[in-house]
This record gives structure tokens, sequence and C-alpha cells, in this order.
């Protein structure tokens, strides 16, 4: 336990809580110079993961590698601590190419705290908080249990599942933000009493299984990557022991188990209100929804090298606990499994997100930030990304610059803030490289020539890693200038890819022939005995080669996407006065306050005529504008 005294308790930033948003919400204004203090109820459990011990995943990778590309924690943690890698999408085009990596769990918490007890200017306080204190608008501290407070210009609320959060085995109710650990009172009703909306949402965990009591050799066997590619573009490689994790299927029999069980179950019976995650639902629901499949697969994960406990993935439940035993042991490979720790749902406060601005600040208090689950998001990745722009953007208004926003164009966690703030939030949020429109620009690769230039700016990269950066832009512009001019002949090519493709008959540019599916730029360049240049900087130029019509015509999509976001919308603008708009687009525009065109078309609620009407009453009001200045 450490709660160290800073300035008799007053300090620039305040984080509450200690999970993957408030790793980077702390951290990053850390870096920037700022004095923060993370407020924790147990300092050993930051970074603990409540779910799979797992990071990245389909989209959640490309969100990882922007955190890493902004000097973010996520990515470093992952690599020191990974012991499964998995390149995912590999058969598919590299725009959704998406990293995964199994984490120890307990070693990624004792990663995190470690770097962030290394900042200097960033003090851990364990202690809860009860309660924000606001003053005309304006947040100003933080009460605590021991009945101190904490002061700061800026709050990041990274408060999980843990406002008024409940657990749910069967029809067992037990207060929790999760096992084994205590809910967040007071901070809930301290919000609302400010006058901010809250709601409920859910999410569930499945049991735990001892290593030593699964017939592994009746699973599929899926071996990590070798080599594994890092997450950070800093890790030069992976030393670290990787394990092997396996596939299996429930069964009719299992289904017919967990179907028993739904008379006592708190989804079925009403206990739980707060509405689950779509695309991660419980087994039950999955079984009850899709009654027509006999199977559904699951995944064995271990949670780390040392520990026995194994991550049933896609097993989430919070049936009793007899039914949790019996389903789990009619299981081919799994009769004889013995469960460490059920499986439970959790039920806990979070607040629609359409009360923020694109900063993340509340549009109600000025100096407050959420970030995480708070804003109805499910998943680390999610999470961490919200905590470090929240994180930058607190520092950045406490010394007064420009505060940073991502457009769907420049990175996912800008389409996912945009969505957060402008679709109604009925279930838990989830990221996917659909959602992503100009996602063959944002892929993970590339992370680092997108974002990284503004973390140079605002000094979140170290030393190191800014000139690993300069590096790779130097490299690629290399080979680029060779590329104008190089050309190879046809005993080289026509030798070296006999039967990969067709011949060449006179020398060709290199750039032409790297068009080519089959051809391979590195390869390329060694038979031309080009100086040897990173292997990122190769792959970000090929694919600008093979992929040239396509980028070509995502480039001018962007363009009609940012004039969109570039025709301002009036903040005073009033709605309920024009005519022609929907009862429900005035609704929604009114309460989300839509600051460009762009913004506006992506509200729920707002339809193409509505597009229409509020676009000619832009075109109005400039017109008046315009007449208005030549009489003047």
């Amino acid at each position: 336990m450490f709660h160290v005294k800073h300035n008799n308790n007053d300090f620039d930033i305040i984080v509450v809580g200690g999970g993957h948003a408030g790793i980077e919400a702390a951290s990053a204004p850390a870096r920037m110079g700022l004095s923060v203090a993370l407020i924790t109820m147990q300092s050993d459990t930051i970074g603990l993961m409540s779910c799979n011990p797992a990071i990245g995943g389909l989209a959640k990778g490309q969100l990882v590698k922007e955190i890493d590309a902004l000097g973010g924690e996520m990515a470093k943690i992952t690599d020191a601590t990974g012991i499964h890698f998995k390149m995912l999408n590999m058969s598919k085009g590299p725009a959704v190419w998406s990293p995964r990596a199994q984490v120890d769990r307990l070693a990624y918490a004792v990663e995190a705290q470690r770097r962030l007890r290394a900042l200097p200017n960033l003090t851990i306080i364990e202690d809860t908080v009860i309660s924000v204190i606001i003053k005309r608008d304006h947040f100003i501290g933080v009460k605590l249990l021991n009945g101190s407070s904490v002061s700061a210009k800026a709050a990041v609320l990274t408060t999980g599942t843990f406002l008024n959060g409940i657990i749910h085995i069967g029809m067992q109710q037990l207060a929790a933000g999760r096992a084994g650990e205590m809910p967040s009172l007071g901070i809930t009703e301290s919000l609302v009493e400010n006058g901010f909306e809250a709601g409920r949402l859910k999410t569930g965990t499945p049991p735990r299984l001892h290593r030593d009591s699964i017939d592994f050799d009746t699973f599929v066997p899926q071996p990590p990557d070798t080599p594994p590619t890092p997450f950070s573009f800093g890790t030069k490689s992976i030393d670290r022991r990787q394990i092997v994790c396996h596939i299996g299927y429930t069964n009719a029999g299992t289904h017919a188990i967990l179907r028993e069980g739904f008379d006592q179950s708190p989804l079925f019976t009403g206990r739980i209100q707060g509405i689950g995650p779509r695309y991660c639902p419980s087994i039950e629901t999955k079984i009850d929804r899709f009654s027509d499949r006999n199977r559904h697969q699951i995944f064995l994960e271990p949670e780390g090298c040392e520990t026995q406990e194994v991550y049933l993935n896609g097993f989430s439940t919070s049936l009793p606990e007899h039914i949790q035993v019996r389903a789990v042991r009619s299981i081919a490979g799994l009769e004889n499994a013995e469960i460490l720790r059920l499986g439970y749902a959790v039920e806990y406060d979070f607040f629609p997100p359409n009360q923020l601005d694109y900063t993340l600040e509340t549009k109600r208090i000025k100096g407050l930030y959420f970030a995480g689950q708070i804003n109805g998001t499910s998943g680390y990745e999610e999470a961490a990304a919200q905590g470090i722009l929240a994180g930058i953007n607190a520092a950045l208004k406490i010394l007064n610059q420009t505060p940073l926003r991502f457009d769907r164009s420049l990175a996912y966690i800008g389409v996912l803030v945009d969505d957060l703030i402008n679709k109604s939030t009925l279930e838990p949020y989830r990221m996917f490289t659909s959602r992503a429109e100009f996602r063959l620009l944002l892929r993970q690769d590339n992370a680092d020539l997108r974002l990284s230039p503004i973390a140079v700016k605002l000094g979140l990269l170290n030393e190191n890693a800014r000139i690993r950066f300069e590096r790779k832009k130097r490299d690629i512009q290399k080979v680029e200038n060779y590329l104008k001019k190089a050309g190879i002949t046809p005993e080289i090519f026509n030798t070296a890819y006999v039967n990969r493709s067709t011949p060449i008959r006179r020398t060709e540019k290199i750039l032409h022939l790297a068009r080519r599916p089959e051809v391979d730029l590195r390869e390329l360049l060694n038979l031309c005995g080009f100086a040897p240049v990173a292997d990122d900087a190769c792959r970000e130029v090929s694919f600008n080669i093979k992929y040239e019509g396509y980028i070509r015509r995502s480039r001018s999509l962007i363009e009609r996407f940012q004039a969109m976001e570039h025709r301002a919308i009036p903040s005073d603008l009033d709605y309920p006065a024009i005519e022609g708009l929907s009862s429900e687009a005035k609704e929604k525009l009114m309460l989300i306050r839509p600051s460009s065109f762009g913004q506006a078309s992506r509200i729920s609620g707002v339809s193409p005529a509505d597009l229409s009407v509020l676009l000619i009453c832009l075109e109005r009001s400039k017109y008046r504008k315009n007449v208005s200045r030549e009489t003047l």
C-alpha cells in the first residue's frame, strides 16, 4: 500500500481507476510533464485483467498499435508478457491484418505497475473515490472514503465495471466490481446530482479450469506464430517462452444441461437489467438464440506459463454452480475438469457517451473526462484507446494548448470516439474493422506513420522511439527515390522468378514489377544490390505500390469526407425552428450538438431528408452572413 502526498494533495490531473484506461490516462500526461494522481482501491490490482488475458484481435490490434504510436503502454506491456502471439486475418488483405496475443495475466499486472511506478510525475494513491467535487460547472477535486479530498485541475474517470457493480451467479447476487473486489459506491450518485444521465450494462466471464484436469489430446492445438510479431514498434523481438492454445466444441448434451438452468438464469429471469455485448454473448444466450446449432466453438487459453488456470473462452455464463460444473464436464476432453473459478455476469453503471465532446471531456462539467467502460464500451483495447486520448486532452487543457481530436480518416481511435458520441449506446460497444470506412489506410503496420508525428510534437515519445520513427521515414523515402529510376535485367529477374512470374524480355523498372501480386519488393531490392533498409519500410512501400488504385480511391473519399467535416455548424443553431426537420432529428441534433455537417450525417435518427433540410438551412445562413457583410 502506498499513498504519497504531493503539494498538499494538489495535482494537475486525477485519474480514478487502475485498469487499462487508467494506465494510459495517467501515464500520458505524466510523460508530458504534468503531476498526476492515480487513485485506485488496491494498488496491487493495477493492470489486472478481469476477463480473458488477451490483447488485440480483429480491429482491437489496430487500436493497440495506435496507442503505441502515441507513446502508450499497452503494446510494450504485452510484448514483455505475451505467451502466444498470432497475426489474424492473414488469408485476407493487409488492411485487416490484426495482431493478437495471449498474455501472462499476473505478469501483465506486475509489468504495468512497474512501468507506472517508474514515471517521475505519477503518484499512486490507494483509496476509494466516493464523489466528485464540482464548483460552477468545473471539476476541482474528489472526495475519498477515508474522509480526505484530493484537488486537481482536471480528472479522468476510468471506473470500469465497478460503479455500483453487482455480480450474478444463478440467483445469487454479490456487490462487487469483479470477483473478490468491492464495487465503487457514490460516484454515480454524485454525477447524477450534477445533471448526468446514467444507465446499466452487463458483461460476463467464463469458468477457469485447472490445467492438469484437462485432456488436451482431445482438442485441436493452435500453435503461436513463429517468430512472433511484436505489438510495439520499439520491440525488436519476442524472447519469452510461447505456449499452445487449443480449440474444442460444445455438444447437444452440453446444451441440454445448460437449458436445465434457464429458470435460474439471472439473464432469463429478469434479475439482470443491463444489456450485454452482442458480439460476445454468454453460452446460454448463444444456445437460446441459435437453437438450431448443435455445437459452439470454445478455446482453451492458459492464463500464464506458471499458473494452473485455463480460460474457457466462448463459455461465458452466469448460470448456477451445479449447472456450470455439469455443462463443462459434458464436453469431450473436460470430463474430469476442475473448475477453479466459476463464470459470472457483472452489471454496472455507465454514462451514455453523447454527454461527451470529441476530446472525451464531458459537456456538462469542464475539466472532467470519461474513458473506458464508463462510456459504454467493452474490451481492454477500446478502454486504453479512450484513456490515452482523455489523458492527453486533460493535459492539453491545463497547458492551454489546442485539444487533440482524431477524425475517422486518421485513426481507429477517431472511429471509436465518433461512433460513441453520435450513435445510441444500447449495448457495450466493440470495435471492428468493418466500422472503419478508410481501413485500407488505417493499417496496424502504419499506425506510427499516421500518429507518431503528433506524439513527437506533444512530447509523448522517448528519444529512442523518436529516432526509430525518423529512421523508418528516411528508409521509406530512400526506397521510393530508388524505385523512381531503378530497373532489373531479364537475366536477373527471370532466373530468380523462374516458374513464379511471367518472364520479362527487356530491362523493366522495379516499380512496375513490384505491382505483381507474386513479386516481393524486398527480394527485388536484394537482387539489385540495393543498400539494406528495415523490413517495415519495405512493407510500407510495397503495400502502396500493390494497392495504388485502391489507395487513390480511398484518398479521394477522404477528401470528400473532410469537406463535410469542415462544413461547420454553429453551436447555437436553433434546430426546433428549422422547418422540415423531423422531430427525431431535432431531438438528436439538440442532444449531440454536432460541430460539423459530417458529424450530423453520422447521428442515428438523422435521415438523408433531414440532412438535405439542414444543408439548405446552412446555405441560407451563409448567404445571409455574406449579404450582411456586403451591406456593411
